[in-house]
C-alpha cells in the first residue's frame, strides 16, 4: 500500500518528467535544521571561487577549446555522480533521517535535445549556469543579477509552458 494520496502520486509522476530523483520527506523540523544548507552552500560558493568555475573567461575558454580546466572539472563531476548513484542505488542508501532514496529511470527524448541546446546558448552568452550564478553575484559581479532574473523568469514561463512543451 503506498502512503501517496492518489493526487500525490499524480503530482509525483508529472515531476518525474523533470527530475531524476524526487524524494518527499514527511518529516517537518524547526528552522535552524535549514542552517546546514546554508553553510553548505556557502562553502560551495567558496569552492567555486576558489576553482575559478565562475569566471566568465574559463567558461568561454572552454567553449573556444582552449582549455581542459572546466572540462576536467565537469568531468570530474560526472564520475563522482555516477559512482555516487550507483551506490545509492547497490547498498540502497537511506536519508540520514532513514527514508528511502527513489531515483527513477529516465526514457531519452527530443526534449532533452532542445534543453540542452538552450542550455548551452545562455551559458555560452553569459558564462554562466545556474550552480555558480549567486557565487558571482557575492564576488561583486552585480550585471549577473540579469542572468538570475533571467533564469527565474525562464522558470516561470516554462512553467507556464510545460503541457505543450516535448518531454
Amino acid at each position: 500500500m503506498s502512503k501517496f494520496t492518489k493526487q500525490q502520486q499524480e503530482d509525483l509522476q508529472k515531476r518525474e518528467l523533470d527530475s531524476m530523483c524526487v524524494n518527499e520527506s514527511h518529516l517537518t523540523h524547526p528552522w535552524y535544521y535549514n542552517i546546514k544548507y546554508l553553510v553548505v552552500g556557502a562553502v560551495f560558493g567558496i569552492v567555486f571561487v576558489k576553482a575559478e568555475i565562475i569566471s566568465w573567461f574559463r567558461i568561454q575558454e572552454m567553449f573556444r577549446f582552449q582549455s581542459f580546466h572546466m572540462y576536467g572539472i565537469i568531468g570530474s563531476a560526472i564520475v563522482v555522480g555516477a559512482i555516487s548513484i550507483w551506490m545509492i542505488r547497490k547498498f540502497k542508501v537511506k536519508t540520514m533521517y532513514g527514508e528511502d532514496i527513489v531515483i527513477i529511470n529516465k526514457p531519452f527524448n527530443k526534449g532533452i535535445i532542445y534543453g540542452g541546446f538552450m542550455f548551452g546558448i545562455g551559458w555560452a552568452i553569459t558564462g554562466a549556469c545556474p550552480g555558480p550564478l549567486f557565487a558571482q553575484v557575492g564576488t561583486g559581479a552585480s550585471v549577473v543579477l540579469v542572468t538570475v532574473l533571467s533564469a527565474i523568469a525562464g522558470t516561470w514561463v516554462y512553467g507556464l509552458m510545460r503541457d505543450k512543451l516535448p518531454h
